[in-house]
């Protein structure tokens, strides 16, 4: 009886330790903060925002039937998935974002989700993460050898700052906290700005848009908040804020900034909504059966393009973290295995300057080199 008193004390001390310590960790900033005041009033006026929290527009479970969340973490951590990482460093050359002819359509992609594009002489990045990892914490999803090889120093002076939903591998906080002095405004779904507020960005510089919201951004670009099919969070309480796609429409162009999304229907009404997209930008990889409702399965994405009446489309998503277990290269390998039609799909290397209008460009199969 003695010792069985002496292993539940200690178990109690445990998990008391342990509770202490996740609520230190879970007051560090960099976790957010939910949202609050005016901002919360909003969200639960908003239709799509039903039994306190944010839905997506069809069934979707985070999981898929026949599994669970201990199970799918268990594959996850110990399942054996061959060349999950590259065997050697990347070599990727780094364009110089600040000395761009201001004249020039540009986009330069930086791993994963990141990208920055100039179009129209408009200046925008997109989901920053350069910290060498996705997540909480430095010693977990660290980036592939090569491949971080922008820094928040090489980003010139941004008109506009685009975060697609506040997950660890879309908003950095110690990315974006270090580009704030160079952002003249940030462009987010609803809830997000709770986070940059409190990491000090001005709310009067921030355009929060809840799905089908537009805003005018002058000189003739107007943005657009469309759905996607995912989730948010960035601790314990999930979709407290929404998780968007945008249709950027410039003086020339539609450019479709796709997120993080499932396949779905809404991918067909946004199609027949703007009739035709010059530029998809789509998710490609850090896919699983487990998650197939909320990131896509191979060949999904290309249905995707087809369905937004996209004239052109760029993998992203890939090449930088491993957040799921399938080789490093799959993603697109699979998605120019798949292209059976031919469409114009885009590979470019991390760092390199592309004028996505020049259909004339040929671009090599990259990964096939490691």
């Amino acid at each position: 009886m003695k010792i069985l008193k002496q292993i539940a004390r200690s178990l109690l001390i445990l998990v008391g330790i342990l509770s202490v310590s996740a609520y230190i960790i879970m007051k560090q900033k960099k976790f957010g903060k939910l949202p609050s005041g005016a901002r919360l009033e909003r969200i639960l006026k908003s239709p799509n925002y039903k039994d306190g929290k944010f839905q997506n527009l069809s069934y979707t479970p985070q999981l898929a039937e026949g599994t669970s969340m201990p199970e799918a973490m268990f594959r996850f951590i110990f399942g054996k998935t061959p060349n999950r990482f590259p065997p050697k460093a990347f070599h990727f050359e780094k364009s110089d974002l600040k000395n761009i002819d201001p004249h020039e359509n540009v986009y330069v992609w930086m791993g994963h989700s990141s990208y920055f594009l100039q179009t129209d002489g408009v200046k925008i990045l997109v989901d920053p993460v350069f910290s060498g990892y996705a997540s909480p914490f430095s010693f977990t999803a660290k980036a592939f050898k090569g491949s971080d090889i922008y820094k928040p120093e090489d980003i010139p002076e941004l008109d506009f700052l685009v975060i697609t939903h506040d997950h660890w591998d879309h908003l950095d906080y110690g990315t974006v906290t270090k580009i704030f002095p160079r952002i003249k405004k940030i462009i987010t779904g609803l809830g997000t700005a709770e986070h940059l507020e409190f990491w000090g960005f001005d709310p009067k510089n921030i355009i929060e848009l809840d799905w089908q919201e537009s805003s005018d951004l002058g000189d003739g670009f107007k943005v657009t908040a469309e759905p996607a099919r995912h989730f948010s969070g960035r601790g314990l309480k999930a979709n407290q804020s929404l998780w968007s796609s945008f249709v950027l429409e410039t003086p020339n162009q539609r450019i479709y900034i796709g997120g993080d999304s499932g396949y779905g229907d809404h991918f067909k009404q946004i199609g027949e909504k703007y009739g035709r997209i010059d530029l998809a930008i789509l998710e490609n990889g850090q896919y699983n059966k487990d998650w197939k409702y909320i990131h896509f399965l191979p060949g999904q994405n290309i249905q995707a393009m087809k369905d937004l009446n996209a004239k052109r489309m760029i993998p992203v998503h890939n090449s930088k973290f491993s957040l799921a277990p399938h080789p490093w290269f799959e993603p697109l390998q699979k998605m120019a295995e798949l292209n059976t039609d031919d469409l114009r799909i885009l590979y470019p290397k991390i760092g390199e300057k592309v004028d996505w209008m020049d259909d004339v460009k040929v671009y090599e199969k990259w990964w096939q080199d490691f």
